[in-house]
């Protein structure tokens, strides 16, 4: 005998499918908001005066990367270069964390920093991911060979119109086995990098550092602007309170992201491009910093 469907049931029926989409259109709308939170780069801009600049470098632009943890942003990295590309940068600095430790793959870090060298010159310096000489000495090679200026420890200038900045570089203090302490560490780096061009005196001086926390040893050595990343942002940003937790700071960290000064330093924290023990970003999308340099009278 054939069931006769009463009403009930195909009201029934109905709001079960209502609920069915409902449900099916709000999973589709978080993985792609999840997506987009990931995988949309942002663009950051600061401004950065100083007496000491030299005229030529005014409005010298510096475009800052951190962080990829051989990320792929597009075939070539094309997503991710064609940004960088917009914004006509003079220097590209990159400040640790282009591979992830877990993992190690270079392809994808490699080829970003060759596309980048074609758009302007670029220094980089390790993250405390890059540790372990066994595996990063093959990297520095590759990227020596694609026209990076690998920065371990060490300083030189650059010239402009018949001006001269310094710009220093320091291994993370992952990479230091004999100093007590990333204070300690870190100063010991710094002293090697400045060491080299001591002759400069006290010229206008960019600072690669991959750690933030460790801002109170550039503020003492008078660095100008230092760029670092390491905090990822916080990882997970709530509105008006800023990142939850950055390695090297714990929870609600003070250096999460932007500009901060103290006396005549500046520091450019990058919230970076990648991720690595978390690999999912929140209200902290990856993020391609622009410095514009400017001399104050």
């Amino acid at each position: 005998m054939t069931g006769i469907r009463k009403k009930g049931d195909r009201a029934v029926s109905k709001k079960a499918k209502r609920v069915i989409l409902c449900v099916m259109a709000a999973v589709l709308f978080l993985a792609a908001f999840l997506y987009y939170e990931n995988n949309a780069i942002g663009i950051t801009r600061f401004t950065v005066g100083s007496a000491k600049l030299p005229e030529a470098f005014d409005d010298y632009r510096i475009v800052h990367l951190t962080d990829l943890h051989s990320k792929s942003f597009g075939k070539g990295q094309r997503r991710l270069v064609g940004k960088v590309g917009k914004l006509k940068p003079d220097l590209i600095v990159f400040t640790g964390d282009l591979v992830d430790r877990r993992k190690y793959e270079a392809e994808a870090s490699v080829i970003l920093m060759r596309e980048l060298t074609k758009l302007a010159p670029v220094y980089y310096v390790t993250g405390n991911h890059e540790y372990g000489e066994n595996k990063f000495k093959p990297l520095q090679i590759e990227l020596e060979r694609a026209g990076v200026r690998v920065l371990r420890n060490q300083s030189g200038m650059i010239a402009r119109g018949g001006g001269e900045i310094r710009i220093a570089g320091v291994d993370d203090p992952m990479f230091n086995r004999v100093e007590d302490g990333n204070f300690d560490k870190i100063n010991a780096h710094l002293d090697a990098a400045l060491e080299e061009t001591k002759e400069a005196g006290e010229a206008f001086t960019l600072l690669l550092s991959h750690r933030p926390e460790l801002f109170e040893a550039y503020v003492r050595r008078e660095m100008d602007v230092t760029f670092s990343g390491h905090a990822h942002g916080g990882q997970v940003r709530l509105p008006f309170v800023g990142g939850l937790v950055a390695p090297g700071q714990g929870v609600l960290p003070k250096y999460d992201g932007g500009m901060y000064t103290e006396g005549e330093s500046a520091m450019i924290v990058s919230r970076g491009l990648g991720n690595s023990i978390i690999p999912q970003r929140l209200f902290n999308r990856p993020e391609v910093v622009l410095v514009e340099l400017t001399r104050q009278e």
